[in-house]
């Protein structure tokens, strides 16, 4: 039998909301006014109680749709753009009329995944952020659609809302969708369970988890919500997956939904980022060793350990290492051009130092902006 409250929820201080477009929306695309005004005093009962809120929002390309006279999300990403360039406004708009019923100030917050992968960058966002909670606003963030580009195809928002929740040092990420939980079958199928708890990987082993919406408006699916579960559990942020209808029951700590239980520790946020919100612009073979050095030791990579070049890269891309078995291992921001790594390779520092200058001793990829990926990205 359920317990009647969640402690992980109660105890929670500081909580980050995920809404997709299909819970924001009418059948015809536009945005649904009942439906976000329902959603905003879920939001501000939470604040009464002296939770603090950020709500990371679909929509903006949803809302866009009907301005523009579209009745389906575009397939075209120019077109994605120029919806969620007209959309994004109105959205935030709505909010901010809804949340001051409330007298609670929103603050928009747009975001890339290069604004937190760089280390300048994603302690800017950081600090915004935390600024933000302390004034008293509702960050509400969202990708910045309108210059995103493989970003804006990449999981909807549920790994954003994930990585997010690492950012602001969240106690709780609840994500909100059109069905009530995770099913172990299709829940329209007859005999299909709500799955109440996740533990561990092996409680997700055997179900069918779809990767299609069932809108027209939204590009998630439960393969991506499961995803980002994952990401946050995996650094300690426990996870409420719900619908939007069951989100006041959610945030009161009623067992809603599925919960997703921590299953690993804190990590460094930004890194998170790196690993999971980034796509490689190249990959570094490594040599067995080197692999050791980067994933035990968690050292450096230095040329001496590279054996190939792939890609097209500048220093400061994301690129992926891959060790003899073509495996990807780590990802991380490469220090040198594409075209200066060849002449480069497995030679050591000093070596390189000694012919070609000092500026050539340093690292590869430095251990600070090295992510280990414990399974293909």
């Amino acid at each position: 039998m359920r317990s009647p409250m969640r402690p992980e929820v109660t105890a929670a201080r500081r909580v980050v909301v995920k809404v997709g477009s299909s819970s924001l929306t009418t059948a015809a695309g536009g945005l649904d006014p009942d439906r976000l005004r329902a959603l905003v005093d879920v939001l501000a009962a939470a604040r009464a109680r002296e939770v603090e809120v950020v709500l990371v929002s679909s929509g903006a390309i949803a809302a866009g749709l009907a301005p523009l006279g579209l009745t389906r999300r575009p397939t075209v990403l120019a077109s994605q753009q120029a919806a969620a360039a007209v959309g994004q406004g109105l959205l935030v708009h709505r909010y901010t009329d809804e949340l001051a019923r409330h007298g609670v100030v929103a603050g928009q917050v747009l975001l890339t995944a290069d604004d937190v992968t760089r280390r300048s960058h994603y302690r800017n966002a950081h600090q915004t952020l935390a600024r933000l909670l302390e004034l008293g606003v509702l960050p509400i963030v969202n990708e910045n659609d309108t210059v995103a580009t493989s970003e804006i195809r990449f999981g909807d928002n549920d790994r954003l809302a994930a990585l997010v929740a690492h950012l602001v040092h969240a106690d709780l990420l609840v994500l909100l969708s059109d069905v009530d939980g995770l099913y172990d079958g299709s829940p329209d199928e007859p005999g299909s369970r709500l799955v109440e708890e996740v533990a561990a990987d092996a409680d997700l082993a055997g179900l069918r988890i779809g990767r299609r919406s069932g809108s027209g408006v939204g590009t998630g699916g439960m393969a991506t919500k499961v995803e980002a579960a994952r990401i946050a559990t995996g650094a300690a942020v426990p996870v409420v997956l719900t619908s939007a209808a069951n989100a006041g029951a959610a945030l009161a700590g009623r067992p809603v939904g599925t919960l997703f239980r921590p299953t690993g520790r804190k990590r460094p946020t930004r890194l998170l980022w790196l690993a999971h919100a980034t796509e490689p612009r190249g990959a570094l073979s490594l040599d067995a060793g080197a692999v050791r050095a980067v994933v035990e030791r968690r050292a450096s990579l230095l040329a001496a350990g590279i054996t190939a070049v792939e890609g097209r890269f500048v220093a400061g891309d994301p690129v992926d290492l891959v060790g003899p078995d073509g495996v990807p291992v780590a990802r991380g921001l490469v220090n040198f051009d594409a075209d200066e790594l060849p002449a480069l390779l497995g030679r050591s520092s000093r070596e390189l130092a000694a012919d070609l200058g000092a500026a050539y001793e340093r690292e590869v990829v430095h251990r600070d902006d090295l992510a280990l990926l414990t399974s293909p990205v």
